[in-house]
């Protein structure tokens, strides 16, 4: 039997679409504060949510007990319990099947032989990936039972950045199996690329911070973060010491983020224009293109997410912008790799 064939293209392939549609549920369940509504872990009985009414009063006596709705939701029925219980629960099931999806066809696939032995050693790789994710969904959920009723932005940002990077990862895996042809490329080139999906890992932390801390619904002016102020002063003046004003002063991470847009919109300009010096593949071509045009969608997506206060929906939409630039940015990386 052949091996890397087609079937295992799409395994992989399926896996980056239940990765992205995971992603956006969490930002849903992080946009609505969903995601403590669930304090207790079951792997496998938590599946199945509340079925009668003693269930669901019985789930909503424990979300009582912490301190989101001691602090926050105590005025809230069973009907808005229920609201934000779904999406929660609904992200958990999500990555519970998505765990099944790479699990089980890997094995067959194993069992069958139709894997090469570097893809095998992809596949483990991407399902410690998988397994490292869930945990940190675990970590960052038990952040916010303890005292302050929100998780920790840091164990936020370590559970968004991973499935960034676990999506990426799956991609790059398929594209290897797509394109298993070696290529002539330019290492300065490459090198620049490289340093471009840096800066945007970088720029997604960031974001993952200010969704963390809510800084998004401060400063909603652009490109001032206040009237006549490009550099608000509780950016360097909210936290002790400094530093500690850009990575948990919502201020400083808010301004971090808008400065980090423009760098990320500057890179890319700068691989487009040098890129259309070079002699391209079809592509290579494609990649460049629509790197540009995504970024600029998202650069968009980011001014009026500020300017509007971040809607639920928009700030969804600019999640899903970071997801389709970083498929972009793979995607073009690998295009330019040996």
């Amino acid at each position: 039997m052949k091996k890397d064939n087609k079937k295992v293209i799409y395994w992989l392939l399926i896996g980056c679409t239940l990765i992205f549609i995971m992603v956006v549920v969490g930002g849903i369940t992080r946009l609505t504060h969903s995601g403590l509504s669930i304090s207790n872990y079951k792997l496998i009985s938590g599946t199945i949510p509340p079925m009668s009414d003693a269930e669901w009063n019985t789930a909503f006596d424990l979300y009582k007990q912490y301190p989101e709705y001691q602090k926050l939701n105590n005025q809230f029925t069973i009907q808005e319990f229920k609201d934000i219980y779904f999406w929660e629960w609904l992200h958990r099931v999500i990555g519970r099947f998505i765990g099944i999806v790479f699990l089980i066809p890997f094995l067959y696939f194993l069992i069958t032989k139709q894997l090469t032995k570097p893809t095998i050693k992809k596949a483990i790789i991407l399902l410690c990936l998988g397994a490292f994710q869930g945990f940190l969904g675990w970590y960052m959920v038990k952040s916010g039972l303890v005292d302050n009723p929100d998780v920790s932005h840091y164990r936020l940002a370590a559970h968004l950045t991973t499935a960034f990077i676990t999506f990426a990862y799956t991609f790059w895996v398929a594209l290897d199996l797509i394109f298993p042809q070696k290529k002539d490329i330019s290492t300065s080139f490459r090198n620049l690329v490289r340093w471009g999906l840096a800066i945007l890992i970088l720029q997604i932390i960031y974001g993952a911070f200010v969704a963390g801390l809510d800084a998004g619904f401060i400063h909603n002016h652009w490109p001032m973060m206040s009237e006549g102020k490009f550099i608000h002063e509780t950016v360097y003046i909210e936290q002790n010491p400094v530093y500690k004003n850009f990575i948990e002063g919502k201020s400083g991470v808010q301004f971090v983020h808008r400065i980090l847009a423009f760098v990320v919109l500057g890179f890319i300009i700068v691989i487009y224009m040098k890129a259309k010096r070079m002699l391209l593949t079809n592509y290579q071509k494609k990649g460049i293109n629509l790197l540009l045009i995504i970024v600029g969608i998202q650069f968009l997506l980011g001014v009026f997410t500020i300017l509007l206060q971040v809607p639920v929906w928009l700030g969804v939409a600019h999640q899903v912008g970071a997801f389709f630039l970083l498929s972009a940015m793979t995607f073009t990386l690998h295009r330019f790799t040996k």
